[in-house]
């Protein structure tokens, strides 16, 4: 199938940067925990700032529906990172997308870090979260980082001037968006899924 084949494709024919991008990601959210884990007053911080904004209590009605979140996940994964952060600001400025979502990796960091008994023992299940939902931005920044490339140095993928390198990187995008819908959509249901079922068990609730 193509909308399999093609994807993969892309990714085989330009592996180095794939791995580049593979390395950015889970690199700052590995640094954001190092830190954090280092001094945790920040994860204490970013926590008490992300139940003051309300984020745990939207999604407290929720919590009796694995589908219900895993929606909520997904269009908010979706919606808000990949369109409004990612993708809209990149296909105006090369690579926009990596600059401000770099922050947001950082940040996630923060939030994850095992600073406690408590919340190492939330990574256990919700490390498979982070693999799934992570491995979608990766792809989408891919694309991105494809979409700069082709934009600014158009001879580097064969086409004569900026505006044909613009389109060969949107096309390539395109493809690529396939494969970070699907790995939102597994990533949103099993995160639902390990909130509303598998971290009151490892917490022992």
């Amino acid at each position: 199938m193509r909308i399999i084949t093609r994807p993969l494709h892309i990714i085989r024919a330009n592996l180095r940067a794939y791995l580049a991008v593979n390395a950015f990601v889970y690199g700052l959210i590995l640094i954001g925990m190092a830190v954090a884990t280092i001094f945790p007053e920040i994860n204490a911080s970013r926590t008490k700032a992300v139940a003051e904004a309300g984020s745990l209590a939207d999604i407290a009605p929720l919590l009796d529906s694995v589908w219900l979140l895993a929606g909520r996940i997904f269009l908010n994964n979706v919606v808000v990172a990949s369109l409004l952060v990612i993708l809209l600001p990149s296909l105006i400025i090369p690579f926009a997308g990596l600059i401000l979502f770099a922050m947001s990796l950082v940040d996630t960091g923060f939030l994850l870090a095992p600073v406690n008994d408590a919340a190492a023992l939330i990574l256990l299940p919700h490390s498979i979260t982070l693999l799934i939902e992570m491995q979608a931005y990766v792809v989408l920044l891919f694309g991105v980082f494809l979409l700069g490339r082709a934009w600014l140095r158009p001879a580097a993928v064969g086409k004569l001037n900026r505006r044909s390198g613009y389109l060969h990187g949107l096309q390539q995008l395109g493809w690529l968006a396939l494969p970070v819908l699907a790995l939102h959509a597994v990533g949103s249901i099993y995160e639902a899924y390990e909130v509303i079922h598998l971290i009151p068990v490892v917490l022992g609730n």
